[in-house]
């Protein structure tokens, strides 16, 4: 099968390689998956480039998330999921076989099936985007009449979280970086949207919001967005945050978020176990199923060009998902 790989940690110019490998079987409780596309996120281009650790196999096929069609179920799996269509999570996490490639062997419940009318450049942006925002503003419960700030509203989680926000009866607040990112959140549905960079979030969240500050936050940059938090979050709150970046060990004020009975929640989407994996996984599918959910793809690579896929994506500049078409 042509594939993509890595056999040591390094720029993505240097040490990715397209050619053949064998092509996978798949094993008791697997099904075999023919990629039609595959998903490329910052977390599987910083694995390559060993901001993770070295490497942890003689070979690396990137990127957890993909989306194709079931050709071969193994042991124990019904043969009537031949032929559908699905979605992948966690495909290359603590694995060497990831999505890029033209098939991938993985665990039936890793390969969901993806609902008609959604196509596999999009399916291919749920494993990590889409997951991490369901359950950023799921996690704590029902979010209807419920006011929710989503930082980093242009982001691929960050526009997501904004949908899944409005989809579940919310007011939307996020924040962005500019004009054009303003005009990404615009059309996820945010109610506003804040520039950070020219306004004091703080400030326009009270103002907003009658002084009464946000029920929730899905936050992309704990850190370094912290002094703005703690002001505008209501007493009875919850932070969720999935990244903090700009500053990896801020110092918490404590005290200040206790006596609002404030719940911080830190959530990595590779460790969503058991039920609470299977409910933000049918919590997504009910979304694309009832249309709830647009998709920006910002540039589709083929996979001979993975490298400048990677480079495209730490790159910064990229406003949506990347995808490389197998």
């Amino acid at each position: 099968m042509r594939a993509a790989w890595y056999e040591q940690t390094g720029p993505a110019s240097d040490v990715l390689i397209v050619g053949e490998k064998p092509a996978p079987l798949p094993q008791a409780g697997e099904v075999l998956v023919r990629i039609q596309a595959s998903g490329v996120n910052p977390s599987d281009v910083k694995a390559r480039a060993g901001a993770r650790g070295p490497i942890s196999f003689p070979y690396v096929i990137p990127h957890s998330d993909g989306a194709g069609i079931i050709e071969a179920a193994g042991e124990g799996i019904d043969s009537a999921r031949i032929g559908e269509r699905v979605w992948t999570w966690n495909a290359a996490w603590q694995r060497a076989d990831g999505t890029c490639a033209e098939y991938v062997a993985l665990p039936a419940g890793q390969a969901v099936p993806l609902p008609d009318g959604t196509d596999f450049a999009a399916g291919a942006c749920l494993g990590i985007p889409a997951l991490t925002a369901a359950y950023g503003v799921f996690a704590d419960g029902e979010v209807a009449r419920k006011t929710v700030l989503v930082t980093g509203g242009a982001g691929a989680v960050g526009q997501y979280a904004i949908q899944f926000a409005k989809w579940g009866g919310a007011r939307v607040l996020t924040t962005v970086s500019g004009p054009a990112k303003a005009g990404i959140a615009d059309r996820a549905g945010a109610d506003l949207v804040i520039n950070y960079r020219e306004q004091d979030v703080a400030q326009a969240v009270l103002e907003a919001t009658g002084g009464a500050g946000v029920d929730r936050v899905v936050e992309v940059e704990f850190g370094g967005n912290l002094e703005a938090t703690r002001q505008i979050i209501k007493p009875g709150g919850t932070i969720a945050t999935y990244g903090s970046m700009a500053d990896p060990n801020p110092a918490i004020p404590f005290y200040e978020l206790m006596f609002k009975n404030v719940t911080l929640r830190m959530f990595l989407v590779y460790l969503l176990e058991g039920e609470v994996r299977t409910a933000t996984i049918e919590r997504v599918n009910r979304a694309l199923e009832a249309g709830a959910l647009q998709h920006t793809i910002a540039h589709s690579y083929a996979l001979e060009d993975i490298a400048d896929a990677h480079e495209a994506v730490e790159s910064g500049t990229t406003i949506g998902n990347v995808v490389v078409t197998v």
